[in-house]
């Protein structure tokens, strides 16, 4: 069971990520796949149609945004009648203030920020990372009828494959569900501003590594001098070094250029999901184990401010 996050309108991308491991995960295990999709715009289903054998429905004004106070109630009253092997829910805002209360709600187990989900001898393992994302561990569970998982977006690549059954469940919301204590008013993007990061085609982008203020000039040069467009990951951004509408990231704004270059950035998992779209990522970090490495198509362990200088002077050149 993988329940769909949606905004203004559009099905996230988390959402298909998610049903792509699940219908995989099936497929081998001979299971059968649900989404469960709670929204007051009821042609959001038809986005989610061919992905899943079934699409559970609550369709719902009291639901016209993220409400955990409702959600909770009503996913774990389906999930104690269908008693699903698996259910997914995204890493994500809604993911973390929704799966731990669930989990408590229901007193199935739960494993959170997944990044893989393998069945071994009928049972699910997770793989998480630690420090930092420099190791990867992989995580079992106590018994349990039902497992909840909690899954990093950006994890898995989404392909469709051919289309599934999609069979369109229509349910009302439990007559015994509580009114919620909070209410959702509106969706306000605190990332606007001057410069739109998604959608420029080369970035380059600071991170702790830049030590300080003062030092960001140098790569602002550095940026004018290639064209580019300056982004930043979320200390930066925290330090009001940059303003909010240049991060990159969950907490920021998913990019996708050709080019990304990341200066003096360790690649957080909040971060490299935030790049998972972008074309050539080279990574400039003076720690070697630095988890950015990872995604990195080029990668130069030396400090940055060497090869920032070293630009410079092969441009003017």
């Amino acid at each position: 069971m993988v329940l769909a996050e949606h905004r203004q309108g559009e099905i996230r991308d988390v959402t298909f990520e998610m049903l792509y491991k699940a219908r995989e995960l099936c497929e081998k295990n001979s299971h059968s796949l649900t989404a469960v999709l709670l929204t007051q715009e009821k042609d959001l289903v038809d986005q989610l149609k061919g992905w899943a054998h079934q699409v559970v429905l609550y369709n719902d004004e009291r639901i016209a945004g993220f409400n955990p106070d409702l959600y909770n109630p009503i996913l774990a009253n389906l999930i104690e009648e269908r008693k699903p092997l698996l259910v997914m829910i995204g890493h994500t805002p809604w993911g973390m203030d929704l799966a731990p209360a669930l989990s408590i709600k229901t007193g199935y187990p739960l494993a959170s920020d997944c990044v893989d989900i393998m069945m071994e001898g009928g049972k699910p393992k997770v793989v998480r990372q630690i420090y930092s994302g420099k190791i990867f561990s992989k995580v079992g569970f106590k018994e349990s009828e039902v497992y909840l998982i909690t899954v990093r977006p950006s994890s898995f690549k989404p392909e469709q494959g051919n289309p599934l059954a999609g069979e369109v469940i229509e349910r009302d919301i439990p007559g015994d569900v509580p009114e919620p204590r909070r209410v959702f008013k509106e969706f306000v993007d605190t990332s606007a501003g001057e410069v739109d990061i998604s959608q420029a085609p080369f970035l380059i982008s600071i991170g702790r590594g830049i030590g300080d203020a003062e030092n960001i000039e140098q790569v602002r040069e550095l940026a004018e001098k290639m064209g580019a467009v300056l982004a930043c990951s979320r200390p930066v951004a925290d330090q009001n070094w940059l303003p909010k509408y240049h991060q990159v990231g969950t907490s920021g704004k998913s990019v996708k250029p050709k080019v990304y270059l990341a200066l003096g950035i360790s690649g957080a998992f909040q971060h490299v999901a935030g790049i998972a779209g972008a074309g050539t990522v080279i990574a400039v970090n003076k720690d070697k184990k630095a988890p950015i490495f990872r995604v990195a198509d080029y990668g130069v362990a030396d400090d940055l401010f060497k090869i920032v200088e070293a630009l410079k002077q092969k441009i003017d050149s």
